[in-house]
């Protein structure tokens, strides 16, 4: 099971670690969560099953979707657009019951599909946040999944992994330098892989159909487009390098207990908002929380 675990089009992020392990004849089927921008759905935080259309539920977390699946306002996952590409299904993931419950449901998935290795990939890096960064905005989902990955590798083998390093412009490449070298001298680095002729083929196929800014900047770089760039409508820079195409691969558990801040907070919570609340706690906003108040504004509610 190979996981995008920061929403929107984080599962087009996992197309390189999915060709690492085709070299060796293993097989993945690929999930992301049900929670998409909110410039693509403007409903605040991640969908339920039961606003979803098209989907097969496999128990409350884990859910597979097809090129068909969409909100029940028709907005379309990028899983989907994942589907329909690759011809087969994907998977949705559900973090509204927070990140036990999460770590139960995605357990129980691999056995039911006899999956022997579980993979999370973020794309941008605010899975490596410590929680102080000025450009930090989306640290919510990455905070429940990495708790539910350190509580799943304690029961079978799990790896995390960041592909797009600063391609989300959210941390500087000196805020991810500095946290990699803390998982670097606790022995939590693992490797790193980089995008080959034939990922880059499929990721230009994806970005073509899947509306995502983070997963597109890497593929650019990929091809030769070195300049900086700017994503979400201008609000964001992006300064790209060599180091966006490749995906570091992680210990959940060193990730947990030597760095993530964050999702030692919410690793308690019984619900995504109580993780929400959790992360008020220590001073931030949420990608949640805006988008709360960009619906509520919408709507005129104070």
């Amino acid at each position: 099971m190979l996981i995008g675990i920061g929403g929107g089009g984080d599962i087009v992020g996992t197309i390189p670690t999915s060709d690492l392990l085709g070299l060796f004849g293993i097989e993945c089927i690929l999930g992301g969560l049900s929670w998409e921008r909110s410039v693509i759905d403007p409903m605040p935080g991640p969908r339920k099953f039961d606003e979803v259309r098209n989907a097969r539920k496999l128990n409350e977390v884990v859910w597979f979707a097809n090129k068909d699946t969409v909100t029940s306002t028709g907005v379309r996952f990028a899983e989907s657009g994942v589907a329909e590409v690759l011809g087969e299904e994907t998977l949705l993931i559900n973090i509204h019951p927070g990140p036990e419950a999460v770590a139960d449901g995605i357990l129980h998935a691999a056995g039911e599909l006899g999956a022997d290795l579980i993979m999370g990939i973020d794309v941008g890096g605010d899975l490596l946040a410590l929680g102080n960064e000025p450009g930090l905005m989306s640290p919510l989902a990455d905070s429940i999944m990495t708790a539910s990955f350190a509580m799943i590798e304690k029961r079978m083998p799990a790896i995390m992994g960041l592909f797009g390093f600063g391609s989300d412009g959210e941390l500087t490449q000196e805020e991810l330098e500095r946290s990699m070298s803390v998982l670097a001298r606790e022995g939590g680095l693992l490797g790193s892989w980089g995008i080959t002729k034939e990922a880059l083929s499929l990721l230009e196929k994806l970005i073509a159909v899947v509306p995502t800014e983070a997963s597109r900047t890497p593929t650019l770089y990929a091809k030769g487009e070195f300049s900086d760039t700017s994503i979400r409508s201008g609000r964001r820079q992006v300064s790209l390098s060599m180091s966006s195409t490749v995906t570091y691969y992680f210990s959940p558990g060193v990730l947990y207990e030597k760095l993530s801040v964050l999702s030692r907070a919410v690793s308690r919570s019984g619900s995504l908002g109580e993780a929400n609340e959790c992360l008020h706690g220590l001073g931030i906003y949420t990608e949640y929380d805006i988008e709360l108040d960009k619906f509520n504004k919408e709507k005129g509610i104070a």
